[in-house]
């Protein structure tokens, strides 16, 4: 038992040791060491007999034949195991959408056989195929496809406008990430590539049978497929998804996107007036917070709205069209909470249909009413009156913060245009450039700028301050006390199941300042408390997810003026790099030997 408990002292200094090696990096590395470690503890004295100890071990169990954990997958090829260099270059076939941003083009697509095989559930498969409705999304992994889409997974930085920089998560590099349109049928290979340092999967809403078990988890610098057949048309979203708490964090940061599947069946406005929109718009509502407390809590409060990514976009640059125009809008609200009116000033729908199945027919309408990863479509003919229409949310709130758009009636307009759904997509360059001269910078789970994130002060007269860990973020970010006060730190995220990762157990542990200290990690409504007596800022985060950041402010002088953001420290080498995944590597090994050695 000593040696037990020997190892597993052992294994928490040397994680600890880790972290602040690779503490100073901007590209710091997600611990799963962490999530090893704290599921050793699970297994062992530590936390035993516990409520945590109990819950979540009864949930792994409950797991293991579930997915990826289930071998029969691997052994039959049902799941696609072949994992690809993040840097390779996008493969020949592979097409983002069949649609490019301008002119509308059309295409061609190949029709493949269904490669059956040996697949199981051959009698459910002959009565789905048979029935009056579309079958469900199954093929095998090994047929043919249609379509290939590829999209990249990473975190990064996006310009909102109106002086205001974001540091989120992105996909191909922007918010949201591409438009992604097949059609009715199609067989889709799906691949995501993780470019980041933590991991990152997908969710593909207009799949109906089993993604994660394809998609989900993804470490940085793999890659992972899934095919399926898209057999019910509408409009839908796809999202990150790695598993676990860390499923809604990642679309909180910003990883979401529209994919729209193509009726086989016109839509009515299509059938009367015998020709295509001469405007379709994909337009995609959506949420960035400033804090991930003001993400999970209540229905949300977000900082900003937008369409498409950038405060009022499409104010800076209106949707042109002439008189009498036919239109058309897949609409979709990503969310992540705020449900949206979607109006247009001046217009009365002539169909509108929900989810964007041409079946789910409404006639009429002076709006949409769409919750989080709602969409519908909706056509309508522009009238022969000149002059600008406003887009927006009726729930007006959210139109204030940036969802806001013009359609312009002009007979002189430059009209038959595709505008599609994706968020702009910056150079490095153009970046920096932002980055430099942007007024304010937000960010969900670290330290914004010093507007947003104002330092809370209390006097000397409070000997014990709370700070919250909730939504991936410490709450509040900054606190200014006096020497002497305690600092209890109090996890208050309570989803930390399903297969992916201990994503909602976090810790504490300081980076810089005049003491250096750490805490174990905690579960929900678990806490941690020290006392901090030398004056100095405190600059910590979390182990397990190292984009979380906060600051304490020890100083007998209670006042905020001096206060600055804090900074993100210089890129290590890349030896250092290699130096921190072997002490990695050897605090698994530990953590392994500990397990045994019970």
């Amino acid at each position: 038992m000593k040696k037990f408990k020997f190892f597993s002292r052992f294994s928490l200094s040397l994680l600890l040791m880790i972290a602040f090696l690779a503490i100073s990096s901007k590209n710091v590395l997600s611990c799963e060491a962490c999530n090893r470690l704290f599921l050793s503890q699970l297994k062992g004295e530590e936390r035993a007999g516990t409520l945590v100890s109990k819950e979540l071990l009864a949930t792994i169990a409950a797991q293991e034949g579930i997915g990826r954990n289930n071998p029969v997958h691997t052994s039959s090829g049902w799941a696609n195991n072949t994992l690809i260099p993040s840097d390779q270059p996008v493969p020949e076939g592979y097409d983002q959408s069949g649609a490019t941003e301008g002119n509308r083009q059309g295409v061609t697509r190949r029709q493949a056989p269904v490669a059956w095989g040996n697949a199981e559930f051959q009698d459910i498969i002959r009565r789905d195929n048979s029935l009056p409705i579309p079958a469900t999304s199954f093929v095998p992994q090994n047929t043919p496809a249609d379509k290939k889409v590829r999209i990249t997974l990473e975190e990064g930085d996006s310009y909102l406008g109106n002086n205001v920089m974001y540091k989120g998560f992105t996909i191909d590099g922007k918010i949201p990430g591409p438009t992604i349109i097949v059609d009715e049928g199609d067989i889709v290979e799906f691949t995501i590539v993780n470019k980041g340092n933590l991991p990152h999967g997908a969710s593909i809403h207009s799949v109906n049978s089993q993604t994660s078990k394809y998609l989900g988890k993804v470490e940085p610098n793999d890659s992972a497929s899934v095919v399926f057949q898209a057999n019910m048309p509408g409009v839908y979203m796809y999202h990150c998804a790695p598993g676990g708490h860390a499923i809604p964090m990642h679309i909180i940061f910003g990883q979401y996107g529209m994919m729209v599947v193509r009726p086989k069946e016109k839509f009515e406005l299509e059938k009367i007036l015998n020709k295509e929109p001469d405007i379709e718009i994909f337009l995609l509502q959506h949420e960035y917070y400033a804090s991930g407390k003001d993400a999970v809590e209540g229905q949300g409060k977000p900082m900003y709205t937008a369409f498409n990514g950038k405060l009022f976009r499409y104010v800076e640059e209106p949707i042109v069209g002439k008189p009498g125009d036919y239109v058309r809008i897949n609409f979709l609200n990503a969310g992540p909470n705020l449900f949206s009116t979607f109006h247009i000033v001046g217009i009365i729908w002539d169909f509108a249909y929900w989810q964007g199945n041409p079946k789910n027919k409404f006639i009429g309408g002076q709006t949409i009413t769409a919750g989080p990863s709602d969409s519908w479509v909706v056509e309508f003919r522009i009238p022969p009156d000149e002059g600008s229409y406003l887009m927006l949310s009726h729930a007006v709130g959210s139109t204030d913060r940036g969802a806001i758009g013009l359609l312009i009636c002009d007979r002189d307009a430059d009209s038959g245009k595709t505008y599609l759904s994706d968020g702009i997509k910056y150079s490095e360059e153009q970046l920096n450039e932002y980055r430099e001269k942007a007024l304010r910078t937000i960010t969900p789970f670290g330290i914004g700028s010093s507007d947003v994130d104002v330092p809370v002060v209390f006097g000397p007269e409070t000997p014990e301050v709370i700070v919250r860990i909730i939504g991936n973020s410490y709450h509040p970010k900054v606190v200014k006390v006096a020497p002497g006060t305690t600092i209890r730190w109090i996890n208050e995220d309570v989803f930390t199941y399903m297969e992916g990762e201990f994503s909602g157990i976090h810790n504490v542990l300081v980076k810089s300042g005049p003491e250096r200290f750490a805490s174990p990690m905690l579960a929900h409504a678990e806490s941690y408390s020290q006392v901090l007596k030398e004056d100095g800022e405190y600059i910590y985060m979390c182990t397990p997810h190292p984009y979380m950041e906060g600051k304490i402010i020890v100083s007998s002088d209670l006042s905020v003026r001096s206060v600055q953001y804090a900074g993100s420290g210089n890129v290590p080498t890349s030896k250092m790099m290699w130096f921190i995944l072997i002490l990695a590597a050897f605090a698994l090994m530990i953590g392994i030997i500990s397990l045994i050695n019970k």
